[in-house]
């Protein structure tokens, strides 16, 4: 009612479920100076609604005149061009709502991109870097949720789906808990490149051979065969006499 929008279906569903969601998870290593002390690692948040803060609403800074994020909007180039979406403003035009904050990496925002004349109901999730550039994630908050899980909440996973990409130190635990992650372009370029090559003739192959069913010429006879023979036997000793006596 504040701020005269509705929460998309999916995302309010989850709210009557539960008021947010964290979950974080640890890890133990070797190069840890106290021994046994596990190091925080993946990190999983949705803001509770009482944390659902709009962004770009009030001035950064508490002097008279101060600077706000609607000061950074430029009409060049904002608009949405082939399958790039528009990318939301932090002006009046669009209402952006934080659902993670990404432990001061970024933050994850809910996105009504058309508030004028009317608030739209349809929402985006959109991913704001530390630089204020806006990088889209997914049209859903269901898909969005689903990714956050399938990323583990590593460090800076939101990060997979910008144009620079993540951090080396980053990318050193995508490959040890999810490296096909950092590995999606080898795979749309090339299919079987993660697939197990698996010949199962060659793995279950049996030691006792099949023995090969011959198929059988049809057999004459014997009565038959000795009569031919007898026969030809008689002509050549015909011929023989026939050129004896000439």
């Amino acid at each position: 009612q504040k701020n005269s929008c509705i929460l998309p279906e999916d995302l309010k569903n989850f709210y009557l479920m539960t008021d947010g969601f964290q979950m974080t998870w640890s890890v133990k290593t070797d190069g840890n100076l106290i021994a046994d002390t596990p190091m925080p690692l993946g990190s999983m948040v949705i803001n509770s609604v009482s944390k659902l803060c709009r962004l770009g609403g009030s001035s950064m800074y508490t002097l008279p005149n101060a600077p706000t994020l609607a000061d950074l909007e430029d009409d060049t180039g904002e608009e949405g061009s082939g399958d790039k979406p528009e990318k939301p403003h932090f002006d009046s035009r669009s209402l952006i709502f934080e659902l993670d904050p990404c432990n001061g990496n970024g933050k994850v925002c809910l996105v009504y991109k058309h508030a004028k004349p009317v608030v739209s109901p349809d929402t985006e999730i959109w991913f704001l870097d530390r630089a204020l550039y806006w990088h889209f994630l997914t049209k859903t908050f269901t898909a969005y949720y689903r990714l956050l899980i399938t990323h583990l909440g590593l460090p800076q996973w939101q990060y997979a789906f910008t144009s620079y990409g993540v951090s080396p130190q980053a990318k050193q635990w995508f490959n040890m808990y999810k490296p096909i992650t950092i590995n999606t372009s080898l795979l749309s370029e090339e299919a079987d490149s993660f697939v197990n090559k698996l010949d199962p003739n060659k793995v279950f192959k049996s030691k006792n051979k099949t023995p090969v069913i011959k198929k059988k010429q049809p057999s004459q006879p014997s009565g038959s065969q000795k009569s031919h023979t007898s026969m030809t036997s008689s002509k050549t000793s015909s011929l023989a006499g026939n050129s004896s006596r000439k």
